[in-house]
């Protein structure tokens, strides 16, 4: 069964628009760009031209000999075997990171022949756009495409009912479901939200067919590091990918270059960082030093943690097995926190109109694990794998900055008490509609509950 993506959603939205520029959609290898436009053009046009530019020398030759549109069109013609009617065809460049002057004949289609409706998507798209592959900004959109978020995930396992709870905001009734939200919760830490893994899983429940699959996936990405990164940062990328669990283990996430090994500078490592950061495999988020908008005009640019794209290929990665996960385990509690963190981090990833950083006192002794702002409000968010209803770094933060609104997740039930909501891990993906309504008029009683047994 095809998975569900709310992405489908905003290309229908693109399509619908009457100045519409060709549409760029970005994201790490595998989160299933390829599929998407495939399927929006099966679903919302008579027909689709595909190209793959990976290995094509005709279609290579096409672009490089010049950029006139007319011509181009006729190529493309030639090569589909049929006339390209351009309210009824969609045309897919996919890969497009292979061939530059694909990218920038955008601008030429923008400009003199905006009647044709383009999308385009590469592995490895954000590298091939920071190293100044020409097309003027202003000519193209974007669409970020990330892992199928929690609220996917309960789709593609067939638990729309669910999802639609959530959406609604019935946190009342939700709540009275909590165990299916938890059960499907410790499935999304373990399997996250790759496309592939997600599909396999919702067909059989195999954990060993998903391992495989993530296993194949970390495989292809460091195949990437050698194939496609400078030869001279190879071996730093290896080494800061490799580290990233370790970092992510310390109670104090904040990256530190020493963990890669010893002596290791910021210098050393700033490409390597950057490179991978461009090919959307991990998220960087910094460190913020107050709490006004905008935030990023307040961030500390050398304090930061790094995560990864998807909380399943972390899990993979620290060969976390499904009977420490789901059965829990001393062992597991270890790392619980920072699965934990990487999937909030993942869900805030997935919401437009959200710019996520971190917050510390200066003297270190409070850290609020997210602070988010949606353009209206600062929100700051503390993170906690189990049932913890102390907020301490909370209160220190409300008492310096006095926000609006002030969100603790765990694994207790919705609950409003006063300047602080209690949201749930399971639905902490409505955090957007949530901040921007201030909160949600619900009052469910806290409830005791163990994430792991």
């Amino acid at each position: 069964m095809p998975v569900y993506r709310t992405a489908m959603e905003d290309l229908h939205h693109w399509k619908q628009r009457k100045n519409q520029k060709p549409l760029i959609i970005r994201g790490a290898r595998q989160v299933g760009k390829t599929w998407l436009m495939r399927e929006f053009g099966k679903t919302a046009f008579e027909k689709t031209v595909y190209i793959n530019f990976d290995n094509n020398q005709r279609m290579k030759d096409l672009f490089l000999a010049d950029l006139n549109v007319e011509r181009i069109v006729m190529g493309l013609e030639l090569y589909a075997g049929h006339k390209i009617d351009s309210e009824n065809t969609l045309l897919i460049f996919d890969e497009v990171q292979e061939v530059p002057e694909a990218l920038t004949s955008l601008k030429y289609f923008n400009e003199t022949a905006s009647q044709y409706q383009i999308i385009c998507a590469g592995s490895l798209l954000g590298v091939a756009l920071h190293q100044g592959t020409s097309f003027p900004v202003g000519k193209v959109e974007f669409l970020d495409l990330h892992p199928l978020s929690f609220i996917e995930f309960m789709q593609a396992m067939n638990k729309g009912q669910y999802v639609e709870l959530l959406l609604k905001g019935d946190f009342e009734l939700a709540t009275t479901f909590k165990q299916e939200y938890i059960e499907l919760l410790r499935y999304y830490y373990y399997v996250g939200g790759m496309p592939e893994a997600v599909q396999a899983f919702s067909g059989n429940r195999d954990f060993y067919e998903v391992r495989e699959i993530q296993q194949q996936i970390l495989e292809a990405y460091e195949q990437d590091f050698s194939k496609h990164a400078p030869s001279s940062i190879v071996p730093r990328i290896r080494m800061l990918w490799n580290s990233i669990p370790a970092q992510l283990a310390k109670e104090n996430r904040k990256f530190m270059y020493g963990l890669i090994k010893e002596g290791a500078r910021a210098k050393e490592y700033e490409l390597a960082l950057l490179w991978l950061s461009d090919c959307g495999l991990v998220h960087k988020v910094h460190r913020v030093t107050t709490s006004q908008i905008p935030l990023k005009a307040y961030e500390d640019l050398k304090a930061f943690k790094i995560f990864l794209g998807d909380v399943g290929l972390l899990s993979c990665m620290v060969r976390l097995r499904q009977d420490t996960l789901l059965d829990g385990n001393e062992l597991f509690r270890e790392f619980k926190g920072a699965l934990t963190e990487q999937y909030v981090l993942q869900q805030l990833k997935t919401k437009k109109g959200i710019q996520t950083y971190y917050w510390t006192n200066e003297r270190g002794s409070a850290e609020i694990d997210f602070v988010i702002d949606n353009g209206n409000n600062v929100i700051p968010i503390e993170v906690k794998a189990e049932l913890n209803l102390q907020a301490k770094s909370l209160r220190i933060y409300r008492d310096t900055f006095n926000p609006t609104l002030s969100i603790r997740t765990n694994m207790a039930d919705y609950h409003e008490q006063g300047w602080l909501l209690n949201l749930p891990l399971w639905a902490v993906e409505r955090v957007l509609e949530i901040t921007l309504k201030g909160t949600i008029q619900t009052d469910v009683s806290i409830h005791s509950h163990e994430f792991m047994n």
